[in-house]
């Protein structure tokens, strides 16, 4: 296994290897390895899942890149989405703090994000944008050209490498004019001109059929159905989704209504987009929150994040009344701008039910279309194959399922199925001029946890202990002994947490209490009252009573206090 020590290439081979972005959706990071060169792509963070209770979010490992932090001559990132970037202020400076190519967009985010990060050494970013070329030390030449996604300068990249031209389509779909007809595809059929070895593609979408929603049919769903309401609109969406965030106001303006944003990050993106001058607005659009009182319901439209069902994000706050400035009302209008992400559907549910209880009516993608996914479905994502036509195809971003129906895309768009390589987080692919393989490598690629100011110092022990306690309870047990005639000197104590009401089970309590006392009279002298070994006992006989009792393994603690 080669995890740390630097890695010299045979001949003319590329290395690939993603740290990050396949087995879930988010930490997207991968990287490019050719001689004494490397290149990375993305640093992005992944979201807590109920497997990781207590955990704020999820980074890429970058051991390997530590390592080896003389190599890289540059970070790319493609868009300003937290699963591209979130990463940065954790890991760029164990990665030597290279250059960053970044659009504007995506490096003003980056740059406010840092400011969080006062100890973090200045970025060193250099912004680019659609058509720029770089060259990033002997061995790569970098283009970038424009992807449609969700927020603006999304960019793909094509890396020019001695192995062959590699194409690095990070999130994307396409849109649609008015006729319906595809927008920007020219480009795609210039690159694939240019003669592509392999294709890295976007795979969060790949099982989905048909063609993306256009975001023209989205704007006008939006705009009837603020048009109709009687009261006010409230729209929770994500704060990356700045295109439509701009669109709502342009409605909202039209429709004589004034916008209020609740959310501290949505509230950033849009200033920091004005400021770019990618979103344009007339003079009084948006408002203070504070303001809102002053202006009629119908008069009202609300932009707030948390449409996941987030706890501490705006809108479950004003489901759960805790809002400052807002409260549900009847006659609400409420519009989910986004889809639901894999494990979010319950606390979606719940959000659903808790606003319709106090008289809101709320409209969610699944129903209207108010929202156009930023993932190229099926018939896209073979398209984007045809046009860029390359011998290879590595499916990323995504559950493996999602990537095997990437592979069935690929192959239907006319890629040999022995081109696809399905990888893994820390699999080594080789690309050289003739060829692409899998090889038997293994990089570390586990999850990096996050949690409050440690990075990396909850592990999976710390993880499972947090989860048995999240299932299953604990109870602690205290006793208190004689050093010199190793014997109780008072009954134990027993509390229980998460686990049994104690009132109601004095007789598991009281078994309890018997068992611990024979374990203790079974030691034979005082002298063999190891604290360590008594512990262990108790963990041992008391698990596997309790298990007997309630079919339940709470975490025992005991705590043996010696007088």
């Amino acid at each position: 296994m080669n995890t740390e020590e630097n890695h010299t290439n045979k001949g003319d081979v590329l290395r690939f290897v993603p740290l990050g972005g396949l087995e879930e959706v988010g930490r997207n990071c991968m990287f490019f390895e050719y001689g004494d060169e490397i290149v990375v792509i993305d640093a992005g963070l992944q979201f807590p899942q109920e497997s990781t209770p207590g955990i704020d979010f999820i980074i890429p490992n970058v051991k390997y890149l530590e390592a080896n932090k003389h190599k890289i001559k540059a970070l790319i990132i493609t868009h300003g989405h937290y699963d591209h970037i979130g990463a940065i202020p954790y890991i760029i400076q164990k990665i030597g703090n290279p250059i960053i190519y970044a659009a504007p967009l995506s490096a003003e985010i980056i740059k406010k994000r840092q400011d969080d990060f006062p100890n973090v050494p200045k970025l060193n970013i250099i912004t680019t944008k659609h058509g720029d070329k770089a060259k990033l030390g002997k061995h790569f030449d970098v283009e970038f050209f424009d992807l449609d996604h969700t927020i603006p300068d999304t960019l793909g990249t094509l890396l020019k490498t001695p192995a062959g031209n590699m194409v690095y389509f990070c999130d994307f779909k396409f849109d649609y004019d008015n006729d319906g007809k595809a927008i920007g595809l020219d480009d795609y059929k210039r690159i694939g001109d240019l003669g592509i070895h392999t294709l890295f593609m976007d795979s969060t979408n790949a099982e989905k059929e048909g063609y993306s929603v256009s975001e023209r049919l989205v704007e006008k769903t939006l705009e009837d159905l603020i048009g109709k309401a009687k009261g006010r609109v409230i729209v929770s969406s994500f704060a990356s989704l700045i295109t439509r965030l701009g669109e709502i106001v342009r409605i909202s303006t039209k429709l004589g209504r004034k916008v209020f944003i609740a959310g501290y990050s949505m509230k950033t993106n849009m200033q920091i987009a004005q400021n770019l001058g990618y979103l344009k607005f007339e003079k009084n659009a948006l408002l203070p929150i504070e303001d809102m009182h002053k202006y009629k319901d119908d008069k009202i439209v609300v932009l707030c994040t948390g449409a996941q069902g987030q706890t501490n994000a705006a809108m479950m706050k004003i489901a759960n009344g805790e809002h400052r400035f807002i409260k549900t009302k009847v006659g609400d209008t409420i519009l989910l701008s986004s889809s639901v992400i894999a494990g979010n559907e319950r606390a979606v549910q719940i959000l659903k039910d808790n606003l319709t209880r106090q008289g809101a009516k709320v409209y969610q993608s699944t129903h209207v279309d108010i929202h156009s996914s930023g993932h190229a479905p099926k018939e896209e994502l073979k398209k984007a194959v045809e046009l860029i036509r390359p011998k290879y195809v590595v499916p990323v971003h995504g559950y493996y399922f999602m990537r095997a129906a990437n592979r069935e895309n690929a192959v239907e768009a006319g890629v040999l199925e022995k081109n696809v390589l399905l990888m893994d987080n820390g699999m080594v692919a080789e690309m050289t001029k003739d060829g692409a393989k899998i090889t038997d490598e293994q990089i570390d690629a586990y999850m990096v946890l996050v949690d409050g100011l440690g990075v990396g110092d909850v592990g999976e022990v710390v993880l499972r202990d947090r989860l048995i306690l999240s299932d299953e309870g604990m109870m602690v047990l205290i006793i208190t002994l004689d050093r010199e005639k190793g014997k109780l000197l008072k009954k134990p104590d027993i509390i229980s947490r998460g686990f049994i009401y104690l009132k109601d089970n004095q007789e598991i309590v009281e078994e309890v209490r018997r068992k611990l006392k024979s374990i203790i009279e079974r030691i034979p002298t005082p002298q063999e009252l190891d604290p360590e070994y008594v512990k262990s006992m108790i963990r041992d006989q008391i698990g596997s009573f309790l298990y007997a009792k309630t079919k339940r393994r709470p975490m025992i603690l005991p705590v043996v206090i010696e007088v």
